[in-house]
């Protein structure tokens, strides 16, 4: 008889194979079927035939924008072009469909219009020819998959849609923070005397017109006390009870509420940087960024020739230390687009840089004509249009489906 131990271990491993085999049957795209590799005819375009009827249908593209070219012929010998009727219509995903007309051009139909990018479509063909229509539909799809919903969820692969952007062109610079000048104030007797009482101790957090001290006056005698002139921090105690003032700084109190982070600008950036500026900062230790802007600088330059520049940071919780080292991004200018995309959405397919459509459950590359690039964004100057649902987290695993796929297409 097996042991409690074993039959559990043989439940978890039936689990484990039951599992894989129901991952396996959704894996990122089905098993492509080999297909047989379609007719091509003597100028390499795809032959298409009813009958004793063929037209040969090319994608030609040396020296041109892509178009289609056609041969017709019957009985395998090549008609005259001019007694043809064609009309090729290009229904892409979710991008609409290019209905294309032809006209002669020598012993062949040139096509009216450029075939752009991805040349991945169904295609519709319709040929007339001494009073006879011919149809032919087949699909000539490339840089294309499906995933179904649930798995594309599994797999964290997340869209966006396309959008206009302002790009805020900035410079990154370095430096730490500061107290203010007037940040500390030293608190004094005012008469001469004995100070009876120190109220407050080392690290103290102290209010405006909070008690500090309990003084006797050498001359009168009268006890008198001191208040706190400002909010802040007891940053240092200088007398016990029981001691003379002597004229000595007593107590020091110092107000954080408010930090400045210097800034080195140095000379290659000095002529974008101005005051105003927006800055976004990022302190050590502190994961939240801070947002201000520049309030002054420093008017001498380093030894290193780097200017100061100065951002005041609210410090109000006390999240923030002097001596903190920090990292600005200071905006030079800014500046809209009207198309961008998130730059971890590319991929490269063929020799195009890409971005992957979704539409319903299937995903199809978008060759772009790209721009500046600004921050995480890059600017769109063709390929893609406003609205369009893309992927921009996980589109690897788009890339390497299609590649494992080996779909290509006519030309």
């Amino acid at each position: 008889m097996r042991s409690t131990f074993q039959i559990l271990a043989l439940i978890s491993t039936l689990c484990f194979v039951s599992l894989s085999a129901s991952f396996s049957s959704y894996a990122v795209s089905q098993q492509k079927v080999e297909e047989a590799e379609p007719e091509k005819g003597p100028n390499r375009g795809r032959m298409l035939r009813e009958d004793n009827f063929a037209i040969e249908l090319a994608i030609f593209e040396t020296g041109v924008p892509p178009e289609f070219r056609v041969w017709a012929t019957k009985d395998g010998k090549a008609i005259d072009s001019s007694k043809v009727s064609l009309n090729v219509k290009l229904i892409r995903l979710g991008d609409g469909t290019d209905d294309i007309g032809f006209y002669q051009e020598g012993e062949y139909l040139r096509g009216d219009m450029v075939i752009y990018e991805p040349h991945s479509f169904i295609v519709s063909v319709t040929a007339k020819y001494q009073g006879k229509t011919y149809n032919w539909q087949y699909d000539n799809f490339e840089g294309r998959t499906k995933i179904a919903g649930d798995i594309a969820q599994a797999m964290d692969i997340f869209t966006e849609v396309v959008t206009p952007s302002t790009f805020h062109e900035t410079v990154k610079v370095y430096g730490k923070l500061v107290l203010p000048s007037d940040a500390t104030s030293h608190v004094y007797a005012r008469f001469e005397g004995v100070v009876k009482t120190v109220h407050v101790k080392l690290g103290d957090t102290v209010k405006k017109g909070q008690l500090l001290l309990t003084v006797e006056s050498n001359e009168s005698l009268q006890s008198y006390q001191i208040f706190a002139s400002q909010n802040g921090i007891v940053s240092a105690v200088h007398v016990t009870s029981g001691e003379q003032s002597k004229g000595r700084a007593l107590l020091k109190i110092t107000n954080n509420e408010t930090l400045i982070a210097e800034l080195a600008v140095f000379p290659m950036d000095l002529p974008t940087v101005n005051i105003g500026a927006k800055t976004t900062l990022s302190i050590n230790g502190v994961e939240e960024k801070q947002l201000s802007k520049i309030d002054s600088r420093v008017l001498k330059i380093r030894s290193d020739q780097a200017k100061i520049f100065r951002v005041l940071v609210n410090n109000t919780e006390s999240l923030f230390s002097e001596g903190s080292f920090v990292s600005a991004e200071i905006e030079i200018g800014s500046f809209d687009v009207a198309i961008a995309v998130k730059r971890n959405a590319l991929q490269s397919f063929r020799d195009f840089t890409v971005v992957y459509a979704k539409v319903g459950d299937e995903y199809e590359v978008r060759m772009l004509e790209l721009g500046r690039i600004v921050g995480d964004e890059i600017e769109v100057l063709g390929g893609i249009s406003i609205g369009t649902e893309y992927v921009t987290k996980n589109s690897y695993i788009l890339k390497a489906d299609i590649e494992k796929s080996g779909a290509s297409h006519d030309h």
